[in-house]
């Protein structure tokens, strides 16, 4: 062996070295790359004495580079027989294939562990909030720089009425690490509560030092949430302590949800007070509970009903999930029958509008099951008398009315 071959395949050992050091990678697991990667080409290259030997002769080819010296060699033997049992068929010249081989396993080898120590790096902070930049599209989900690695914020965890430029900073909640397509990735959402919660802890030092903390969100992403919190020391005001003073707290929050509605609330162990709490603004609210049912009727009086129930019944909707009630809404006055439930669904089905069987089962022989399709198509639905049809429409009314907030 010349000096210049020696020279280059010491050098090339040196090489592996040192990225593994930098890397922070086992020297092993790149040799073992490498052995792997000898082989396939040896097999590839050689096609016919490989076959002779595995099928014919029912051998095991093997190979190896030695760490010290940077020698490619390959090695015949039986199955689990000892290194000096083996006999070396390295064929000449296949020193340059082992090099490219090796070359190519050693990046990829580098481009894994580097990706699965971010990975690693990430999954210990899964369930915080990071603020990340906006990198590029890849079909509907967009790719979020995070500073060390990548995340996929797909479809599900955007918010509808967003609009994502390229290189701006946002706020992200790091939901978990899945397997797809391109590998495992970092999920991250924008729709997920708990970015609310993280935002508030961000902002709020009475939050992220425990002294508040918040004990449910009921949120529709983009629109308006609400946030119930208590004070776990005497003398702290949880929601005073959320708002800040002239609101620059919640403000804040809310410039990082693109002006997303908040609702702080103070959270109450009475069911009671807690519900009126959540269905603010309405006033002068009176609670009866059914525990038959399990349904909380709320009297509201006729000219906050349109504050109870929210423009397209999402106060009351939020009110129900933030405080785990399935809520009926009743004016002053009026019928039971023009009562609006509201479970905290996402969607107002024709059942919580009290409806009777009739009437029910013809909206659904027409296909309206749902409140948003019955605007302009009512007079069409075979069946529904006049009274039937007027006491709907005071019901859609209700929910979409300008007074609501």
């Amino acid at each position: 062996m010349d000096n210049q071959t020696l020279t280059a395949r010491t050098e090339f050992a040196a090489a592996i070295n040192q990225i593994c050091s930098e890397r922070g990678i086992p020297v092993q697991v790149v040799l073992d790359a490498i052995n792997s990667a000898l082989v396939t080409s040896f097999k590839k290259d050689f096609p016919e004495q490989a076959l002779k030997l595995e099928e014919e002769e029912g051998k095991v080819i093997t190979a190896e580079v030695d760490q010290d010296n940077g020698a490619f060699r390959v090695f015949v033997g039986e199955e689990g027989a000892a290194k000096k049992d083996r006999k070396e068929i390295t064929p000449p010249g296949f020193g340059r294939i082992a090099a490219q081989a090796a070359k190519q396993v050693i990046m990829q080898t580098i481009r894994e562990a580097e990706r699965d120590a971010v990975l690693a790096e990430y999954e210990e902070h899964m369930g915080e909030v990071m603020t990340g930049m906006v990198q590029r599209m890849d079909g509907r989900a967009v790719i979020i720089d995070l500073g060390r690695g990548l995340a996929v914020m797909p479809p599900e965890e955007q918010v509808k009425t967003e609009f994502y430029r390229l290189n701006s900073r946002i706020s992200v909640y790091l939901k978990e690490i899945t397997e797809g397509l391109k590998g495992r990735q970092i999920i991250v959402s924008r729709t997920d509560p708990k970015l609310l919660e993280g935002l508030f802890s961000r902002e709020v030092p009475e939050v992220s030092a425990g002294s508040v903390v918040i004990r449910a969100i009921a949120r529709e992403a983009g629109s308006r949430s609400k946030v119930a919190v208590e004070s776990t020391q005497p003398g702290v005001d949880p929601v005073g302590s959320c708002v800040g003073q002239k609101g620059v707290r919640v403000q804040a929050v809310i410039n990082e949800l693109n002006n997303e509605k908040i609702d702080i609330i103070q959270y109450s162990d009475e069911k009671e007070k807690f519900i009126k709490s959540a269905l603010s603004p309405a006033e002068g609210l009176t609670i009866k509970f059914d525990d038959e049912t399990g349904e909380t009727t709320v009297t509201v009086p006729s000219d906050q009903l349109s504050l109870a129930i929210g423009r397209g019944g999402q106060n009351v909707k939020l009110a129900a999930r933030l405080t785990n009630t399935k809520l009926r809404i009743v004016a002053e006055q009026a019928s039971p029958e023009t009562a609006i439930v509201a479970t905290g669904e996402e969607e107002f089905e024709i059942d919580q509008l009290g409806l009777d069987t009739k009437t029910r089962n013809l909206l659904v022989e027409a296909d309206l099951t749902k409140i948003e399709d019955l605007s302009g198509q009512l007079e069409g639905v075979k069946g529904i008398g006049p009274k039937t049809l007027e006491k709907i429409k005071t019901q859609l009314a209700a929910f979409k009315s300008p007074e609501a907030k």
